[in-house]
């Protein structure tokens, strides 16, 4: 009898994080000063980050321990299962082997908590006392304000304010956490603010929700921002699911074929991916694919260029894909894939042909996620529904038996309001907002 999952001991947890950046065969383009045109310097980043994590962000150590009390909390829920989706294939009359990797089983439903805990325990070494953030559909804020509870810190959430109303149970798990959750755009801040000012209906993104969270940063000297993805020091936290997969994948007797994720930002994606980077470099058959929504398609549609990471232009320059820091996308249901930009490690991967792209609109994205939720039992968050998308696709396509192996990031049951629409046949797909796009991309810095 096959197994249906492949498990490690606690033993197994990985005691460093791997970062990628010193094994690549290219050097990244710097984060530039906006006032500078510059490579930004180190002690920029001092008012909102602590300085454990910004000497991650620009480290060329290829491994970073893992402190000690941050792996003692992974133990609550990690190593995580690699799951054979046995029937799911069977219903697909596939040859091809499907494998995914089951981060839903942490205390907070994804992937994001293990950055969390990393982010609320460097903050807490230094002395901060407050974190606040942004969030989209609510699994960062609700990592984030279960990691500021483990650490007795208080946190702050600027939600996007189209998911505060589409997911207010994430608001509740936010809340049960000690969290304060603010709909985004809000008056709270300047650059909330002048956004309802100029559209008093802003649905919010979360690069709007970005600029509010670090502007109350900026003004709080007890306070620091946290990202939930974008950044090279997030990706690093995440780089932990793909170390146990390799392990996992080598305990199964398997090489995959095709490694796929969603991306939003590309915390999820990167996580998985990242530590297979070195073997796609050497095995040129080894296809890794990113998942994004066809109403948000920054990886597809947009220009790869430096541009800021919120709204206001309060962050640094970062060159990445983009489409454009005033693009404001359509309110689909995975509103954690609802982002402008991306990772410009990501970025630099599709850019440099390493990982391939592509854009599913959301009712079919939703049709793969009911597959799965009756096959494997599991209902996938939307933004999970992604991979799942792809997967089944390559699945059908490929003649031949491939090993296809996909990231998990999160289960949907906060997300049932969502289904219900989709099943009602409520739900609508977004054309691609090319004019927005392209009035957006106006605004770009010339570097």
């Amino acid at each position: 009898m096959e197994n249906l999952k492949v498990t490690l001991s606690e033993k197994d947890i990985p005691y460093s994080w791997y970062n990628l950046p010193p094994d690549l065969p290219f050097r990244l383009p710097p984060p530039m000063n906006p006032a500078t045109h510059k490579p930004l310097e180190k002690d920029a980043l001092r008012a909102i980050f602590p300085l454990g994590l910004i000497e991650q962000e620009v480290s060329q150590e290829k491994w970073i321990d893992i402190p000690g009390e941050i792996r003692d909390m992974y133990r609550l829920w990690r190593p995580t299962p690699l799951r054979r989706a046995k029937r799911l294939e069977e219903y697909l009359k596939t040859k091809s082997r499907i494998y995914y990797k089951d981060e839903s089983v942490s205390p907070t439903g994804s992937h994001k908590t293990n950055t969390a805990l990393a982010q609320a325990y460097y903050n807490k070494k230094e002395g901060i006392k407050r974190l606040v953030t942004e969030t989209g559909a609510g699994q960062w804020g609700s990592a984030l304000s279960f990691a500021c509870n483990v650490f007795s810190l208080k946190c702050r959430v600027y939600m996007v304010k189209v998911s505060f109303h589409q997911k207010p149970f994430r608001k509740s798990l936010m809340h049960i956490w000690g969290a304060e959750v603010i709909p985004s755009p809000s008056e709270l801040t300047e650059s909330g603010k002048h956004i309802l000012k100029e559209d008093p209906h802003c649905q919010g993104s979360l690069g709007i929700a970005i600029s509010e969270a670090v502007e109350d940063a900026v003004k709080n000297k007890d306070t620091n921002y946290s990202l939930g993805s974008v950044l090279n020091h997030v990706l690093l936290h995440q780089t932990i699911i793909g170390l146990e997969v390799k392990k996992q994948l080598k305990l199964a007797g398997e090489s995959p074929d095709y490694l796929i994720g969603c991306v939003g930002g590309g915390s999820n994606f990167g996580g998985f991916a990242l530590p297979f980077v070195k073997d796609k470099l050497k095995r040129e058959a080894l296809k890794m694919i990113a998942v994004e929504p066809a109403a948000c398609p920054s990886l597809t549609k947009g220009l790869y260029e430096y541009d800021f990471g919120d709204t206001a232009c309060l962050t640094p320059l970062l060159k990445m894909f983009t489409l454009g820091h005033n693009f404001i996308p359509p309110g689909i249901h995975a509103g954690g894939l609802r982002y402008h930009g991306c990772s410009p490690l990501v970025s630099a991967l599709v850019k440099n042909k390493i990982i391939q792209a592509v854009a599913y609109q959301q009712i079919e994205v939703f049709k793969a996620a009911v597959i799965f939720a009756k096959t494997e039992g599991i209902v996938p968050a939307p933004e999970t529904a992604h991979a799942l998308k792809a997967a089944i696709d390559i699945a059908k396509r490929e003649k031949k038996a491939k090993c296809i192996v996909l990231n998990f990031s999160g289960h949907g049951l906060l997300d049932l309001s969502a289904y219900d629409k989709f099943l009602a046949g409520e739900l609508k797909n977004y054309a691609y907002p090319k004019h927005e796009i392209k009035r957006a991309l106006k605004d770009l810095a010339k570097l």
